[in-house]
């Protein structure tokens, strides 16, 4: 029962974290294009009254017009929108989410003996830790540098290479991209909350006041919106990666997470030009060649050479069946006693069932050492040659 309400659980909040997500990435989207896309004003009174730009939309049956204001508008307006909410929600939903299925089970998920052998309080420290420190980091970067724009974010990309080092080198391969996603995504959201929103509010106060606004809090948001842009692409990527392991099972798998992190950011700089009117073809190029750059680095290598396979001795369903009671079916049978249900419905309680996923066996645990999940249940490299010489020999069920 414990299981079966986890996995609600689990699938609640992420529900709900894919929505909150969809709402502020669809918001924080349409911005930027609709500020890449800005005109200046052909009404003279519209210049008057401090109009940057503004861009004609045709949508749903209806037309729009969207103004800019170089500073703020002369008055007011009695209603006025703020875009906060859906970044709030996001972080707070993936924050719950984060904890019941990482922090909760940090033997499982966060820790790899062979990447570095801790104990679970002080797994659950580091990464709560790092996500701090993701934070901190980057806005001590942005005070120092944010009157320099290009060096500023040459130093940010510095950053997060060393930063994906760190983590594949702290946690598992696993939760290693995931918390590399969590730090930007966290970041995302704290912009959002200490720098954009309290920006906005210094403005709107002057003009309650009757003074004109400083146009530093403007430029110090539009610097962060920015940012946020940029790094929206690579935590999609690293919050789908799970599903992945022939990335983050990757024996360089920091320099896999850069170049896919990399390729993201090239095909959203591609839209941001768009919008301004450059149809710059080669940055989503780039960005595909990255992914085949990254699909040819993990591109598995036979774990026994065929000639090798051909002289060992003939291994048999009979001789790796014991390797998956007591490393596998903890997860991966119909009554699991680790998982509340067989993860992907995967099982091996029976002959037919090893035998239907066989390749999935052997990609998971010998070519990818992907699974057992953090090794738990402490699988040797002997048993995965074995699993291999069977998978080699023809995945034969007696």
């Amino acid at each position: 029962m414990e299981g079966f309400i986890t996995d609600w659980l689990n699938l609640a909040l992420r529900w709900f974290h894919v929505i909150a997500a969809i709402a502020w990435i669809g918001e924080s989207f349409y911005f930027v294009a609709l500020d890449n896309s800005l005109k200046p004003p052909t009404d003279p009174n519209q210049r008057r009254r401090g109009v940057f730009g503004e861009l004609w939309h045709v949508h749903g049956g209806g037309f729009y017009n969207m103004q800019k204001y170089t500073v703020a508008p002369p008055e007011m307006p009695d209603d006025l929108h703020w875009s906060k909410w859906p970044s709030y929600t996001t972080w707070l939903s993936g924050a719950s989410l984060f904890t019941v299925l990482y922090l909760m089970a940090p033997n499982t998920y966060l820790i790899d003996k062979n990447v570095l052998d801790m104990g679970p309080v002080v797994a659950i420290f580091s990464a709560l830790g790092f996500l701090a420190a993701g934070w901190i980091v980057y806005d001590s970067l942005c005070r120092m540098l944010g009157a320099k724009d290009r060096l500023l974010g040459v130093c940010v990309g510095i950053y997060v290479v060393i930063a994906a080092y760190l983590a594949c080198h702290i946690f598992s391969g696993r939760a290693a991209y995931l918390i590399m996603g969590a730090m930007l995504a966290t970041i995302m959201s704290a912009n959002v909350f200490f720098v954009i929103i309290p920006g906005q509010r210094k403005m709107v106060a002057a003009m309650l006041k009757g003074e004109v606004p400083n146009p530093i809090y403007g430029k110090r948001g539009k610097q962060r919106s920015v940012h946020n842009t940029y790094f929206t692409l690579p935590v999609v990527f690293a919050m789908l990666s799970n599903h992945y392991a022939m990335t983050y099972a990757h024996a360089y798998n920091w320099a896999v997470l850069v170049v896919i992190m990399l390729a993201g950011a090239l095909i959203r700089q591609f839209f941001v030009m768009r919008h301004r009117g450059q149809q710059l073809w080669y940055l989503p190029i780039g960005g595909v060649a990255l992914m085949f750059v990254a699909l040819v680095w993990t591109l598995p290598r036979p774990v026994v050479p065929q000639a090798e396979a051909a002289n060992m001795p003939a291994v048999k369903l009979a001789d790796i069946q014991p390797i998956l009671q007591q490393r596998c079916v903890a997860c991966h049978s119909a009554h699991p006693t680790m998982m509340g249900a067989a993860p992907a419905g995967v099982m091996f309680d029976t002959p037919a069932e090893i035998s239907q996923n066989a390749q999935r066996l052997y990609q998971q645990s010998v070519t990818l050492k992907a699974m057992p999940l953090g090794n738990v249940t402490h699988m040797t490299d002997d048993e995965r040659q074995k699993i291999a010489a069977w998978f080699q020999g023809g995945a034969k069920v007696e």
